[in-house]
């Protein structure tokens, strides 16, 4: 059973900083892209982030270019989302995405999630 689970949400003060992990097992992802999305309440996923196994691409929304860091360690099959200078209207649940086929910026062509993570950002 294939499983991805985010860790590291949690309440942070405008301007903080959070770093998520996503660990995935049941399979290796070594050779597919993984990302994240986020949610909020009433609102359709968020494309925030996403880069291919190597590292050679990596893709931010345009709201978080420059704040938030993307990386992965294959050797541990996890991927993480530093988040830094963090704002209030990043609050939402955040989710760990793997293995794409299609426009990765559409949630639908995800075949993987983990089960999500809070972040709230107060002001």
């Amino acid at each position: 059973q294939v499983q991805l689970v985010e860790s590291g949400g949690g309440l942070v003060q405008a301007g903080g900083s959070l770093r998520l992990s996503c660990v995935a097992s049941g399979r290796t992802f070594s050779s597919d892209p993984m990302g994240w999305f986020r949610q909020i309440p009433g609102k359709e996923r968020e494309f925030v982030a996403t880069m291919t196994p190597s590292g050679g691409n990596i893709f931010y929304a345009d709201s978080v270019k420059g704040r938030f860091t993307i990386s992965r360690d294959n050797t541990k099959n996890t991927v993480y989302l530093q988040m830094n200078s963090l704002k209030p209207e990043d609050t939402a649940v955040y989710y760990c995405v793997a293995d794409v086929d299609g426009n990765w910026r559409d949630p639908r062509s995800w075949d993987y999630w983990g089960q999500g993570t809070q972040v709230t950002v107060s002001s």
